[in-house]
């Protein structure tokens, strides 16, 4: 018969992995305390049980952040998908039952992202799946690759360059660069376009520390070509509009073109690269019914469209929202 130590620590038993998972996953004591909701040295009495239990050092400490030792990544990898498989369990069972019909699914995304690719895949999801409730979070690149690697969101939408080890990511749909002008402009009617051609007007591009700004800037050097910007703005509906206006011309995807626009659109695939949007995931991700059932919905939304493998760019590593090109 199991004597009452054994039970108690059965019990904890899960607490401890939760703990020690979730400050593998985000480097700190004090943040997995904030996402589990105990305090800093409960987290730490816990790590510490299991390194006791094991016999062995699971994390490297280094100033106010943890790394895994070769042990802990172990550990980290045999306890994970027990863990997630417990926080979903309730989730899990009522869709073997053919359910899902209650809970959350958070969405993290740029602004590009939500406004261009998301509403039609959401509305189809909230028509059929009235209630579950969607949690969509508008963040920008680093932010929401650091909520996937947090479990803070159960999965992202977005485009990358390169991707990390410990992330996924899957396209669905290839989107193509477009010189974009006023309907009276000298280059509206041109099939065609050059860089030669583009460099003696001004561009309205995205803030300089976009990787937009420097893939154009890159490009036009590549060719000894130097360029001027007439403006910089923030948001591709921002930048159409001052586009309209007559105020400069950009380089954007076509994403974010309707054929609404008054605005003339030039391919200019032989110059810069296309952008793929995928869906981006934890490595080893227990993914939730929700999160499943989305990413059912997403690929019949896309079904069909082109899809190629992106380009690789001049920032490397960073899921991207880049409200812009």
């Amino acid at each position: 018969m199991a004597s009452a130590t054994q039970l108690h620590y059965k019990q904890n038993r899960l607490k401890q992995l939760r703990a020690f998972c979730h400050a593998a996953r985000s480097g700190s004591v004090s943040a997995a305390a904030d996402q589990i909701f105990l305090s800093q040295p409960t987290v730490s009495l816990q790590i510490q049980a299991l390194e006791r239990e094991f016999d062995t050092l699971l994390f490297e400490r280094r100033g106010p952040k943890i790394k895994l030792t070769p042990a802990g990544e172990v550990l980290f990898g045999l306890a994970q998908p027990l863990v997630e498989g417990m926080d979903k369990l309730h989730e899990t069972f009522f869709s073997h039952c053919g359910r899902v019909d209650q809970g959350t699914l958070d969405l993290a995304a740029g602004e590009s992202t939500i406004l261009y690719i998301l509403p039609e895949p959401i509305r189809q999801f909230t028509a059929s799946h009235p209630g579950i409730e969607i949690k969509l979070h508008n963040v920008t690149g680093r932010d929401g690759l650091a909520m996937v690697r947090a479990d803070e969101a159960d999965l992202a939408v977005g485009s990358m360059i390169e991707v990390p080890d410990d992330i996924t990511y899957r396209p669905f749909v290839t989107y193509r660069p477009k010189l974009i002008t006023p309907l009276d402009h000298p280059l509206a009617d041109k099939v065609s376009v050059t860089l030669r051609d583009i460099a003696p007007y001004g561009l309205i591009l995205p803030p300089s520390h976009l990787s937009t700004w420097r893939t154009v800037d890159l490009v036009f050097r590549q060719h000894n070509l130097e360029y001027r910007v007439a403006m910089e703005a923030g948001g591709w509906e921002v930048i159409k509009k001052y586009v309209e206006l007559g105020l400069g011309i950009s380089i954007v995807t076509d994403v974010c073109l309707t054929g609404q626009e008054r605005l003339a659109a030039i391919p200019l695939e032989q110059f810069f690269p296309k952008r793929s949007y995928g869906i981006v995931l934890r490595r080893g991700k227990f993914l939730s019914p929700q999160a499943k059932r989305f990413l059912e919905v997403l690929d019949a939304s896309f079904a069909g469209q082109e899809v190629e493998p992106q380009l690789q760019g001049p920032q490397h590593g960073e899921w991207e929202d880049v409200h812009l090109v």
